[in-house]
């Protein structure tokens, strides 16, 4: 294979440019000039298609059920016409109410579970045959990590 020089590269690079212009303006001109045959069988298929699309749009229709009453939307809830303001407010306020009373639930239960571990804890001291001053020694706790057999 033989090595080209950077001018035969170069020439060959603008024959091959000048290859594809022509090429796209070929294509380019055919395109513009397309049959009339092919013309005339695209708009049928897109008549055809405009026309399936309009009986499935009516029949769509015809087969929707309406709605007996009128429901309106308000404050993010929905509403009969009829309705007086403070049940539309009720239903903004409730949700935060519940919310709250979650919150306390979840605090008071936080707060149970604590006073049952402590008192867990001191049980287990308190009916331990060692003084408490035994807990507090430094090695006692290592020994306590460390059972003997």
């Amino acid at each position: 294979m033989a090595r080209r020089t950077g001018a035969a590269q170069a020439e060959l690079g603008s024959a091959e440019d000048r290859l594809g212009a022509r090429l796209g303006a070929a294509l380019t001109e055919r395109s513009l000039q397309s049959d009339h045959d092919i013309e005339a069988r695209l708009r049928f298929a897109r008549e055809q298609a405009l026309a399936r699309a309009r009986q499935r749009r009516a029949a769509a229709l015809q087969a929707a059920p309406v709605a007996a009453s009128p429901i309106r939307v308000g404050l993010s809830t929905l509403a009969w016409p009829s309705a007086p303001k403070w049940v539309g407010r009720l239903a903004v306020v409730v949700p935060f109410i519940v919310l709250g009373m979650g919150l306390l639930a979840i605090d008071h239960g936080y707060d149970r579970a604590q006073i049952h571990a402590t008192a867990e804890v001191d049980v287990a001291l308190l009916a331990d045959d060692l003084p408490v001053g035994a807990y507090r020694d430094p090695g006692f706790v290592e020994f306590l990590k460390h059972p003997q057999e």
